[in-house]
């Protein structure tokens, strides 16, 4: 198994407001995450920051996840969590009202997998040289998609793409979307929007199946991402179950 995680502030933005890891427990069960914050004065990166670090935590001081449902209760424990830290520091930094974060995460056993995912990063699993996405983006434009009002094209250019329906820290209630992966798959594959408003899930694949490390797989995304204008920060983290290229 091979896993590695990059972050990148791209080349328009001046700091980079995106937090992401990979974490392991006793069990040698494997958390992925990947934030991306919002808000004035940094706060996009201190929310970000907070949700992270407090997922990380919490899940390497457990022993094991346990079953699936204890890890289901678990990631809605945690994100609840991670939410009321986040809320509480607005409170307590009112020049940070406003601020928050995506998240999207999976969490990998010998028994499951399961994803996670509020707001518009985006979770993918890799199967037969491909990626297929798992997440669900909470966005304006999706919702509007979903009624029908715009099409997918019209979507992918409407200009108010990025205004998110939920996010951590926005609200006193949080509701995560879980997935339950029950075919067997090749990979993980999480990042937040910097990477996906770039390049196509054609463009992604053709970088995974490339004959390199994991590393130099999303070191090559991400200068992808930048020559394509990096007009966000760019945040992955990338689990292959083979080792070697998918």
């Amino acid at each position: 198994m091979e896993y590695c995680y990059l972050t990148d502030p791209g080349i328009v933005r001046d700091h980079n407001e995106d937090s992401v890891t990979i974490v392991k427990n006793i069990e040698d069960e494997i958390l992925l995450a990947v934030a991306d914050g919002m808000g004035g004065h940094r706060g996009g990166e201190i929310a970000s920051s907070i949700a992270i670090n407090i997922i990380a935590r919490r899940f390497s001081e457990q022993a094991s996840i346990g079953t699936k449902e204890e890890a289901i209760d678990w990631i809605k424990r945690i994100v609840i969590e991670a939410n009321t830290a986040i809320y509480k520091y607005t409170e307590q930094n009112p020049d940070s009202t406003g601020m928050g974060t995506t998240l999207v995460m999976a969490i990998l056993t010998k028994e499951f997998l399961l994803f996670g995912n509020i707001g518009d990063s985006s979770g993918y699993v890799i199967k037969n040289n491909k990626i297929h996405k798992i997440t669900t983006d909470h966005t304006l434009v999706n919702l509007l998609v979903k009624s029908g009002e715009l099409t997918l094209e019209e979507a992918k250019d409407h200009p108010r793409k990025n205004v998110l329906m939920k996010a951590l820290g926005a609200t006193t209630d949080v509701d995560m979307d879980v997935f339950d992966i029950t075919d067997e798959v090749d990979g993980i594959l999480l990042c937040s929007d910097g990477l996906t408003n770039m390049l196509s899930d054609d463009q992604i694949t053709k970088v995974l199946n490339e004959d390199h490390t994991a590393e130099e797989k999303l070191e090559k995304l991400i200068i992808k991402s930048n020559n394509r204008g990096g007009t966000d920060n760019i945040s992955i983290a990338y689990l292959n179950k083979g080792g070697k290229n998918i």
